[in-house]
Parts: C-alpha cells; structure tokens; sequence
C-alpha cells in the first residue's frame, strides 16, 4: 500500500507545487498550481480515486489512511467550492496576491534549482491567464468578489508593478546568464503579464463586483452547500454552521467574565483604555520585532518542562514584506524547509504599527512560534519515521487548534509578562470565539460586511484596523477561521479526558509530545489517538 501513499503525497503536492518549493521538496520547482478548470477537474478524478482506495485500504495503518482521505477529501472540497472565481485579495489565499507573497521567499541553490526557478517563472503568464479565464467564468456564473476586494487586489498589483528596479521576483544570487534571463522573463513576460490582468482586474471586474452588504457565500449560487463542505473540512468535524454559532455565542459570555476577573472591566471599557491609551501601542516597527525575539525567546528557556522534545532549530523571526503588509495577517509562521535552507520562521506584520495593538503581542508569537506553530511544524520535519503524508498534510483544526491551544498553555507555563499581556490572551480569545459567530453570520446567515464590523467591536477588543482586515479574510476564506476555537476546544477536551482517567499519573509532556509526534490528523483520529495512548 506504499504506492498509494506516494500517490496521496503526490496528489497534495500537486495541488500547491509552491508549497511544496517552500517545504523544501523536490520535484516541484520548475511548477506553479494549475489552476485551468480542465486541471483541476483531473486533480479531482484523481483526488476521488485516492480517496477511495485508501477507504477500502485494510493493510495501512489506521492514522496514515484517515490523513489520506482527509487530504484526497479536501482537494475534492476545494475544487469543487471553486474560490478561485471569486478570491481576490486575501494574501495567503488569493492566487495573485498569494503568489506574489510568496514566490518572493524562495532561494534557490545550485545550477539545477535556478534553472528550475527560470521555468516556474517563465509559467507566470499561463498561471495568471488561468486565473483571469477562471475569473471570468466567475462572474458569467454569479460568482462575483466583493468590489472593495477587487480594488484591494488591483492596488496591490499596481505596487508591484510601481518599482521595476525592486522587483521582489528577481530573486538574488542567480548566476550570470541565469540572472540576465530572470530579467529578462521579468521585463518581457512576466511583468506585462501582471499589468494586463491588472488592467482586467479595472475594465472588466470591479464594475460587477458585490456590495459590501452581500459578502457571504450564501449570496452565490450554491453557496449555502459549498459552506457546508468547507465547515466539515476545516473542522473535521459534522458540526452544523447554527451550532458553531451558538457555541461562539456562549464562549464569548465567559470571557466577559474572565475580563472582568482580571481587572480590567467589561469589554467595552477595554476596548476603550486601548484606545485611548498611547502606551498600548507601538512606537515603531523596531519595537514590534523587539518584543516578538524577546517573548520567543522566553518560551524556549521553559519549553523542556513542558515538552519532552523540542525543535533543534531556533524560530526565525522577520517582518512582513513591506508590500504585503497591506493585505497579509497581521502575524503567520512559514514551516521550515526540509532540506534545512530556510528555518520556520514568524512573519509580524509592522503595517500602521503606530495604530497596532501592543497587548496582543506575547499571545501571538506563543499561537505562530513557540510553543505554537514553530514547535508543531518544525518537529514534524525531524521526524524521520512518520510518512511524509502525515508531515505536510494541512488540517486546520489540528495546526490552529493546537496553537491556539498554546496560548491558554503559555499562561500555565508562567510566560505572559504582566496582565496586560494576559489581557491579550482574552482579546485574542474573544477574536477566536467571535469567529465562529461572524463566520457563520457571513456564510450561513446573510449578515452584511457591517454586521461583522460591528459585532467584533462589541464583543472583541481589536483595533480597527485588525477589525477590517479580519473581516476580509472571513470573507475570501469561508470557513477557516473555525478550525483554530474548533480545535483548541478538542485539545482541551482530549487533555482533560485522559487527565481524569489517569490521575496521578497523567504526565503532560507526554500528552504533547504524543499530540505533536502524530502529524496533524483529523479531529476523530486524534480523539482515538489519545484514548489508545492515555486508557
């Protein structure tokens, strides 16, 4: 059954060719996704077949053949949801603006791997054209983007185009005549490429874009039943869009109360004190870097009383390129490449830092570094025996879940520095737990781009400025921003299950490093993981 393992990495592979560049394996870098329909509809066949196999598959073990079917499922889900029609901004979803992000990380090595990177850049113009004909099939179908979102997406195309001289794609230390022809693909095609769909973009999809008042799938033909599709496979659960509501809607009544424990009130005069109050924001984009080495730093000197194994290599921490700033997260981690080129590292966005909240900082450099998402991911690459389907599978509610589980975890540790620091562990809380309301809300419910807005400012303490691009990404991303409260929740569920039925006996460390040593799984599998493992 070996064969259809290597089919369903294959599969994953390439379905993003980019991510696998970025993971550092090879075969992939002369690639980009093919985004064409005929494409996708080949990867599906294949994705249904896998899927099928590994189902009936009695010779794999049992946790190897559910992350195969999670993964052959999941290709099925995304093609079939056909957001590429219709996503348009979001950086790390949107193929332009996700292609401009990150096909600048890449560095290759050595005659072979440049040469590669010349033919994956030749393919630019196919990619976008792919991407303009899939657009255009959008809006003949109803599929229509938000206009504001369409706009986003033409500005950040036109500041890529603004500086030739800066061009983030011509990556550096090509040797001569492999850099003479990067510049020359970058003059010749590929920049062209990007100033005619920039110029699509403005004459032919901004005039049929929504209005910000019908911003969810439910507005789109079909809509309603591609959520459901992407609530079960960001979840892995068969949870229904009305219960993730109502469970949001009662996690965000607790953490009232946890507020108020702390001493800082409701969460209206918090929201207030943020505001009002210079102190809690930054002063530079120097500091915010500062603060995100330092609390990283923190959590490695503790990490080995928690954990039986840590990652080898140190998290990197960078800044978000300035150009992405705009429309990225305000924080992501990058795994770290298999070949060890390039180490995990934690992106901050420093956009309008002056503007930024402060208070959020500890919290999330312990979600997307340690003992988050660098201990999850970078562990994954020095386990040599697990199968590489189960180091590369993405399954949201575990890799969320489990960073999201790390910030509640970093309190136990002691690492939060002050209260107000605890302070940004709740506001963080209270974005997850309003996701599963605002989410559902948009996709599932009919509420405008406005009733987001204005529910995130009752009920959560984020500037205005993470207000606005959080509720972008809900829109561009149905139903991912469930996954992190989703998982989180079974963490915890799972852990204080095997504590009771342990008791004294229960060892934490062991419970990560069993949780961390399994590769993301789906939500079941990892519930019968721990059960096994902790009886």
């Amino acid at each position: 059954m070996g064969d259809l393992v290597e089919d369903a990495v294959d599969l994953v592979l390439d379905a993003d060719p980019l991510f696998a560049s970025l993971l550092g394996v090879p075969g992939h870098d002369h690639r980009l996704r093919d985004v064409g329909e005929d494409g996708e509809r080949a990867l599906r066949a294949r994705a249904v077949e896998i899927a099928e196999r590994a189902g009936a598959a009695d010779d794999l073990d049992e946790l190897t053949r559910a992350v195969a079917v999670d993964q052959a499922d999941s290709v099925v889900c995304r093609v079939d949801a056909r957001l590429v029609e219709h996503t348009y901004s979001e950086a790390l979803s949107a193929p332009v603006t996700g292609l401009l992000g990150m096909l600048p990380l890449l560095r290759p090595t050595g005659e072979e791997a440049e040469r590669a990177y010349l033919t994956r850049l030749a393919a630019v113009p196919r990619f976008l054209a792919q991407v303009t004909e899939r657009n255009r099939a959008g809006l003949a179908a109803g599929r229509l983007p938000l206009a504001h979102l369409v706009r986003a997406a033409a500005a950040r195309v036109e500041r890529y185009l603004a500086d030739p001289a800066a061009d983030p794609l011509r990556t550096p230390g090509l040797g001569a005549s492999n850099a003479r022809e990067r510049d020359r693909l970058l003059e010749r095609e590929v920049r062209p490429a990007f100033a005619a769909y920039h110029g699509f973009l403005l004459a032919e999809v901004v005039a049929h874009g929504r209005p910000d008042d019908r911003p969810g799938l439910c507005a789109l033909p079909g809509g309603d039943v591609t959520y459901a599709s992407l609530v079960r496979m960001h979840t892995t659960t068969d949870r229904t869009p009305e219960q993730l509501h109502r469970t949001g809607l009662d996690l965000i009544a607790g953490l009232e109360r946890e507020y108020a424990e702390l001493g800082f009130g409701t969460i209206a005069e918090v929201r207030e004190r943020k505001r009002a109050d210079p102190a809690l924001r930054w002063r530079d984009p120097d500091e915010m870097l500062a603060v995100a080495r330092a609390t990283i730093a923190r959590a490695e000197a503790v990490a080995p009383s928690w954990f039986g194994r840590v990652p080898s290599t140190r998290c990197a921490v960078e800044r978000v390129p300035e150009a992405d700033e705009p429309n990225a997260p305000r924080a992501y981690y990058l795994d770290p490449s298999m070949d060890g080129a390039r180490p995990g590292t934690y992106f901050v966005n420093t956009h309008r830092a002056s503007e930024q909240d402060r208070t959020l900082a500890e919290a999330t450099a312990f979600h997307e570094a340690v003992p988050g998402h660098h201990f999850q991911l970078a562990l994954l690459q020095e386990t040599g025996d697990l199968p590489l389907l189960r180091r590369i599978a993405s399954i949201e509610a575990h890799i969320e879940g489990w960073a999201l589980y790390t910030e509640r975890l970093a309190d136990e540790m002691g690492l939060y520095s002050d209260a107000t620091a605890r302070l940004g562990m709740l506001a963080l809380d209270s974005m997850r737990a309003a996701r599963l309301v605002v989410d559902t809300g948009l996709h599932a419910f009919g509420w405008t781009r406005d009733q987001v807005v204005a529910y995130l400012r009752e009920n959560t303490v984020l500037s205005d400025v993470d207000i606005q691009s959080e509720t972008d990404r809900y829109v561009e991303q149905p139903g991912q921003a469930l996954a992190y409260m989703v998982g989180r929740l079974e963490f915890q569920r799972l852990r204080a299950e095997a504590s009771a039925r342990q008791g004294d006996a229960f060892d934490l460390r062991a419970f990560h490093d069993l949780v961390l040593a399994s590769g993301p799984l789906p939500m079941d599998a990892l519930a019968g993981l721990v059960e096994r493992r902790f009886a």
